[in-house]
């Protein structure tokens, strides 16, 4: 008996370990959905196993918008039998198509129970001889303050690349939803 309740009191103290800590203020919530984002592949919408790891991170607003997405994304995939590729590809979460690989937030600028965190990111690729150059550029989190402390909310694109992701994260994902209903 006692053994059982230990191995659970341990198991529930591992899962808790790796939840992030309650963000009290929007900077230690950028940062925490950046240390979450390092560690997950950079590739269209997330499935459920991946949007489980962000959800802590992120509002119930974006949590829902991402998984209706998924769900529309994957009712296109059935209806054309994967004869096309997925709506969105590459990172979603930020403005270049291969993701950032560091982070750096910039002051917040809060309003009541919302703030505009602007983040300069970089991308290193990983060496080769046809490896793509690295890139440095800002893109700005939208957070929200929730009982459980700031989530990001959405996503703005602001580096303005060529060939990247611009406007909102959260234009995107509706464009996927709506087209896909």
């Amino acid at each position: 008996m006692k053994s059982r309740l230990l191995a659970s009191l341990l198991l529930a103290a591992s899962a808790l370990a790796v939840l992030p800590a309650r963000a009290d203020d929007p900077v230690a919530a950028v940062n925490a959905f950046y240390t979450v984002y390092k560690t997950q592949p950079a590739g269209g919408i997330p499935d459920a196993t991946v949007r489980l790891r962000y959800s802590p991170v992120l509002s119930p607003r974006l949590n829902k918008q991402l998984a209706a997405a998924d769900a529309a994304q994957g009712r296109l995939t059935a209806k054309v039998k994967n004869a096309v590729p997925p709506m969105l590809e590459g990172d979603i979460f930020s403005s270049l198509f291969e993701g950032a690989t560091g982070w750096k937030a910039g002051a917040c600028q809060v309003a009541a129970k919302t703030a505009r965190c602007p983040v300069a990111l970089s991308y290193v690729p990983p060496a080769s001889p046809r490896a793509p150059k690295p890139a440095n550029w800002n893109d700005t989190l939208l957070l929200v303050d929730t009982p459980q402390g700031w989530k990001v909310d959405d996503v703005v694109y602001d580096a303005g690349f060529a060939f990247g992701n611009t406007g909102r994260l959260s234009d995107m994902l509706q464009m996927v939803i709506s087209a896909n209903p």
